[in-house]
This record gives structure tokens, sequence and C-alpha cells, in this order.
């Protein structure tokens, strides 16, 4: 296991969205669904990533790893919270969060049903590495940090991203630490990279559907090839999410200690408070 920093949640506050402006992402159409879909996703996933780490608590040995999983399940569930009060919001403005979150709710359900607790924590491991990745190119790109500057949920991803690449070896190094094989983590790899892929495509379609706005041939065009350019898509990005399944892969591979050192302190003050205009 990696040496890491000590993890602990928070206490947050966070303005949500107001107002009549119902494209909060930067007046972007595509991007604000996709990020109201990402968001509804979150409270029932984090939830599926605690009970999956959980699952092995007990069979932890190591003190560090264990302090760690106490961070990240306190984490997790601070980030479950943010996001239910962000999703009722959205869910006023026009977005489909609260179905979706059902949903996710059935489908995780269902697949705790048909595959192993093992199957669940490589799940967790694969899935972090996807949250991760984005998390990282949220605080580093200069285009996703434009939009970010130009939306109104800026401080709430930035806060999450930055815990995202806090605790992003957790549920690894516990799979690991419980004798989790690589066949086992490349096939979970897989199989949430599908339903992941598949689920957030299909409801960020769905969601769109709904919104007027996606009739404007004009500005739908526009924003699809906005995304389509987006740094999201970009090759860098895909080469990062594939890494995962390279035989040794370990995520402190990528190192984000210059990135959490830097927004650290535009985040929070000196002893991890949260800072309230933080730029």
């Amino acid at each position: 296991m990696s040496n890491r920093p000590a993890l602990r949640a928070r206490r947050v506050q966070f303005t949500l969205p107001t107002g009549t402006r119902k494209h909060y992402a930067g007046d972007d159409l595509v991007m604000s669904h996709f990020l109201a879909i990402l968001s509804a996703a979150f409270p029932e996933g984090e939830d599926f990533f605690i009970r999956s780490v959980r699952n092995y608590r007990d069979q932890i040995t190591d003190p560090e790893l264990q302090q760690a999983v106490k961070g990240f399940i306190a984490q997790e569930a601070t980030h479950r919270q943010q996001h239910r009060l962000l999703n009722d919001r959205l869910q006023e403005m026009g977005y489909p969060t609260a179905r979706f979150d059902r949903h996710v709710a059935w489908l995780l359900a269902k697949l705790e049903k048909v595959f192993s607790t093992e199957m669940a924590l490589a799940g967790t491991a694969a899935l972090e590495h996807y949250t991760a990745t984005l998390a990282e190119l949220l605080l580093t790109d200069d285009e996703m940090l434009d939009l970010l500057d130009r939306s109104d949920v800026r401080q709430l991803l930035l806060w999450h991203a930055f815990e995202e690449c806090e605790h992003k070896a957790v549920a690894f190094d516990v799979f690991q630490a419980v004798g989790g094989t690589e066949r086992t983590r490349v096939r979970a790899m897989r199989i949430a990279t599908a339903i992941f892929l598949a689920e957030v495509v299909f409801q960020t379609l769905r969601s769109m559907a709904r919104d007027r706005a996606s009739y404007n041939p004009r500005r739908l065009l526009r924003s699809l090839n906005d995304f389509r350019k987006s740094p999201l898509l970009r090759a860098e990005t895909r080469r990062r999410i594939a890494d995962y399944i390279r035989p040794g892969f370990h995520p402190d591979d990528w190192d984000s200690t210059e990135v959490l050192d830097r927004w650290s302190k535009e985040l929070f003050d000196a002893d991890g408070n949260q800072l309230v205009q933080a730029r």
C-alpha cells in the first residue's frame, strides 16, 4: 500500500444553482445534462462503494489501511449527502435526478445479487478509477476549469474532485489486501465500463429528450460538437482509463501529489476547513 495523507470528511456547505438559468454548466446543454446524470448516480453509487469496502473491513490488518478505510467511508458518506441536496435542486430545475436515483438503486441491488462481494469490491475499485480520472481532469485541464468557472456548481465539483483524488487508491488497496486477483480486477473493470458507459449515455440522452432546448437544432449540434471535442473524450483521457487493465497497475502510478498540494491551498485553510470563496 502506498503512503497517503490522512483522510477525513470535511464539513462543507455549498451554494446550489438558483434562479431561472436551467443550463447551469456554463450554459452548455449537453454538459449540463451529463453532469446532472453523474450527480444523480452518486448517492446510491457512494452507498454501494461504502458497502463494498465495509464488507472486508474486518479482514484488514494494516493499521494505515484501516484508517484510510475509515476516512474513505466518511468522505463518501459526505459526498452522498451533498449530491442528494444538489439532486433535489436539479430535480426542481427539470432534470430527472429522482427517477435516475431510483433506477441506480434498483440496478445495484440486482448486480449485488448476481455478483460476489469480491466482484463488488473489484467493481468499486474500477469505478473509483473512473471518478479519480475525471476528478483530476476537472482539477488540471484549463478547458474544464474554464467551464467550472462559468458553472453554478463550481465549488461542489472541485471539492468532490479533490477528495476523489485523495482516496482514489483505498478500494484498490483493500481489494489487494484481501487477496483479490488480477483476473477478477480486470474482469470487473470490463463489466463496470460496459454498464457505466451504457447507463451514462442512455440516461443523458433521455434527460435531454425532456428539455425543450434539445429541439433547437443549431444549439443541439453546437453543444454535441463541443462535448465531442471536450477533454472528457480526448485520447489521453481514454488512455488513462484503459491503463487500469495493465498488469501490475496501481492508482498511484498516476501521481496526484502536485494536484492535491495546489488545490488544498485553494479550497481549504491551514486547518483543512472550507474556504467560502475558493477560486
